[in-house]
């Protein structure tokens, strides 16, 4: 049986933990450019969430991620290869790699559909607070129904997401 979903209120430490780990990125990237974001819940201001930190990593090729693989394990991040299946464009680490995670890193390459669809939906959660609001009860409505049932959780927000999508991409 999985941990029980918690939707925390906003913290703002958030930024912060953000702040911290998008240089510690930066250095194990070094001297390859890679661009760091916050996205998620955590990543708007007011807006509750799980208490994990979204990162999305975008860099010129997955083979540039995956040739960080060790730097980011000495780091503290955990590889889970097995997300490969599902999300082949991206390469998925959390942290700690063991226990009550805080951290989850998402690495694409750097102007994919992955990333412009998360930054988009970050942006306009960040443009609009009623928006934001809804998908707060939603996320809350949710956890309660699936407290211990991650990706039904997860399946349960895709229509949401799409129609924000589908909408700040309307002309």
């Amino acid at each position: 049986m999985g941990q029980a979903l918690v939707i925390a209120p906003y913290s703002h430490a958030w930024p912060g933990t953000f702040a911290t780990e998008a240089a510690l990125l930066q250095a194990a990237f070094r001297p390859r450019r890679v661009d760091v974001e916050h996205i998620g819940s955590t990543a708007v201001p007011g807006l509750g969430g799980k208490p994990i930190v979204d990162i999305l990593l975008g860099a010129e090729s997955l083979a540039a991620i995956e040739e960080r693989i060790l730097a980011l394990h000495s780091w503290g991040y955990g590889y889970v290869r097995e997300v490969e299946k599902v999300l082949p464009q991206r390469r998925y680490f959390v942290k700690p790699e063991n226990g009550p995670q805080s951290i989850h890193l998402h690495a694409v390459v750097r102007g994919s559909p992955f990333w412009i669809e998360h930054l988009a939906f970050r942006d306009a959660l960040r443009a609009d607070a009623g928006l934001a609001k809804k998908y707060l009860a939603l996320k809350m409505e949710l956890a309660q129904r699936f407290s211990e049932d991650r990706v039904s959780y997860t399946d349960g927000k895709a229509a949401f997401i799409r129609g924000v999508l589908d909408a700040s991409a309307a002309p």
